[in-house]
């Protein structure tokens, strides 16, 4: 799977003033992370607030989405839930012909056990026909998968094969790194732990900020997969204020005001979520002023 080494992003769905899907700005972020060098985009994840989109929603962002990318990267789609034989319904019905891999999050609000979360997992890679990604992300699900059910999953089941690892413990993903077989692949889920990731032998990232930051955000990465740890941080220093930004008022909150201080999208967000305060857009404003003047 060496579509999914470097730097993949979670792309947002825009919205309208009337909170109506965007499908002019969905097409800029398209084109504009194209533009500068991300290597993969991932469709209808936790950053594209898929739970608040219908059906018909969903498949307009998908169908925008492969449409404007015409082959020119590799796309991800998120198919993921907590009612285990509504995701492998899902997996069954759904056309995956554009997409190179699902990205499946452990189940949450029911807090599986380990064993619950494994069983729920093999269901999905009996049911699917493109290789998985699962997803862990205790921090919005209230379950951690452990590293050994992560390993256990990768040891017996071929198509899963990779982990977006947002657990923020680098104790846990060294583990995961260390016990893995040698094909399997630990991809970054958070922007915070995402450089740290890769120098200990991961492969990259799915990104909220390489959204906003693609040029600079990817170049991180790779600088990351060449060993250049020296430069990689001197680069990631200076957007480490950044991603603290965008994550102070939740996710997609932050980046969908990044996106707006750009000029490629309103910073709308559906219900429950809020959109950023003032206070929020204004600290952004000053980063990016900031940021900008820095690579000069």
């Amino acid at each position: 799977m060496k579509e999914l080494v470097g730097t993949g992003v979670a792309l947002v769905t825009p919205f309208n003033t009337d909170l109506s899907v965007d499908v002019s700005a969905l097409r800029n972020i398209v084109e504009y992370n194209i533009d500068n060098g991300v290597d993969y985009l991932v469709v209808l994840g936790t950053t594209a607030e898929a739970v608040t989109l219908t059906k018909e929603e969903k498949q307009q962002v998908i169908d925008t989405v492969v449409t404007v990318n015409a082959g020119r990267l590799p796309l991800v789609l998120g198919i993921g839930g907590n009612n285990t034989m509504a995701v492998v319904a899902e997996l069954k019905e759904r056309d995956l012909s554009d997409f190179v891999a699902i990205l499946s999050v452990s189940p949450y609000y029911n807090r599986p056990t380990q064993e619950g979360i494994y069983q729920h997992f093999k269901q999905i890679s009996l049911a699917s026909p493109k290789p998985i990604i699962v997803y862990n992300v205790p921090g919005r699900t209230g379950a951690n998968m452990l590293a050994e059910t992560t390993v256990r999953l990768a040891n017996d089941f071929k198509n899963i094969v990779a982990i977006k690892e947002a657990c923020g413990d680098m104790v846990q993903i060294l583990s995961i790194i260390k016990d893995k077989p040698k094909d399997f692949m630990v991809i970054s889920g958070d922007d915070f732990t995402a450089l740290s990731t890769v120098l200990a032998g991961g492969s990259g990232v799915i990104s909220v900020i390489g959204q906003g930051l693609p040029l600079e955000f990817s170049r991180v990465i790779q600088l990351g997969l060449q060993n250049n740890a020296v430069e990689a941080h001197q680069m990631y220093n200076a957007m480490h204020k950044g991603i603290d930004l965008i994550f102070r008022e939740g996710n997609p909150a932050g980046i969908k005001a990044m996106l707006e201080n750009i000029g490629l999208s309103t910073a709308k967000v559906r219900l429950p979520l809020m959109e950023a305060s003032l206070d929020l857009k204004t600290r952004l404003n000053d980063y990016m002023r900031s940021f900008k003047k820095e690579l000069v």
